[in-house]
């Protein structure tokens, strides 16, 4: 498979229409088609089912589509790593975080790099830790910001300052937000949307304690801010940190005992990277570093 073959496949996929998709690509219609074609051939596979005005992926193409994006965005971090090679630090640090206060540390980290070090530019993907693993394992991310308790024995890395307190969003009009905090047993008749991630289960299946056969799980979440719009449309109260976001109609109230969590700056161990992610790194281990002497 070529790369050009498989950014002609995803853009087909995107336009869902061979045409418009070769206009785009400015190539002709025929030659698309064809290309397209070779491409089902070379794969043994359909991805495609076409009609007289548009297409549509089967399986097969949305297979094809999920790698095809992981392909090309390889290619292109390669390429822009290569064409700055001879030049002064310069080049793009791509960073994957999940939603966390932490993101105010490293956006501190990184105006201070970007004073030194201004023609680098960056490329921010967020998601969940375990999202953030996989693409840093792949090759796709350079630096990983993860909340705990999250696997690191594969990164080094460099641990920030904050915590982060857990709690429960819920709607102003619920009596749980009169409450100065929440304890387990308040939780016994309420849905709950909890947290996607294994780890983060368990960990609240600790403070939970004996009553967590007890509670109702409504639904899980990756990202609190479509959790909070569940919660607003009462669909459950949310179990969360803090990040500090107000929303009209909801509130946060914390967990007694509470319970916090910590940040971590990750990067693969031995990884081969680029000048400006290995001057970064750099940067961040010296910026941490000055942190603890001046606290000492």
């Amino acid at each position: 498979m070529e790369i050009r073959v498989l950014r002609y496949f995803l853009m087909a996929a995107r336009e869902e229409n061979i045409t418009k998709a070769a206009d785009l690509l400015h190539i002709t219609q025929p030659t698309l088609s064809r290309q397209l074609q070779q491409l089902e051939q070379e794969l043994d596979v359909k991805l495609f089912q076409r009609s007289n005005h548009s297409i549509r992926l089967t399986e097969d193409g949305m297979l094809l589509k999920r790698r095809a994006q992981e392909i090309v965005a390889l290619a292109d971090k390669t390429e822009k790593e290569f064409q700055h090679k001879e030049e002064s630090i310069s080049g793009e640090i791509v960073i994957g975080s999940g939603e966390t206060k932490g993101v105010h540390e490293l956006a501190e980290i990184l105006s201070l790099f970007r004073e030194e070090y201004p023609a680098v530019s960056y490329d921010f993907y967020t998601a969940n830790a375990d999202d953030i693993k996989e693409r840093l394992d792949k090759g796709l991310l350079d630096i990983g910001l993860l909340t705990e308790p999250v696997d690191i024995s594969k990164y080094n890395f460099v641990r920030l300052d904050g915590r982060e307190r857990w709690g429960i969003l819920v709607r102003k009009d619920s009596a749980l937000a009169d409450k100065k905090y929440i304890r387990p047993e308040d939780l016994l008749q309420v849905p709950l949307l909890m947290v996607k991630r294994p780890m983060v289960q368990n960990e609240l299946a600790s403070w939970f304690d004996h009553y967590f056969d007890q509670i109702q799980i409504a639904g899980t979440y990756n990202l609190i801010n479509n959790a909070a719009v569940m919660v607003e449309r009462g669909i459950g109260c949310a179990v969360c940190f803090h990040l500090g976001i107000e929303y009209d109609n909801l509130r946060f109230v914390p967990l007694s005992p509470a319970v916090e969590t910590g940040a971590v700056i990750v990067w693969k161990k031995n990884q081969i990277a680029s000048q400006a992610v290995y001057k970064f790194i750099d940067f961040l281990k010296k910026y941490k570093m000055s942190i603890s002497e001046n606290l000492e």
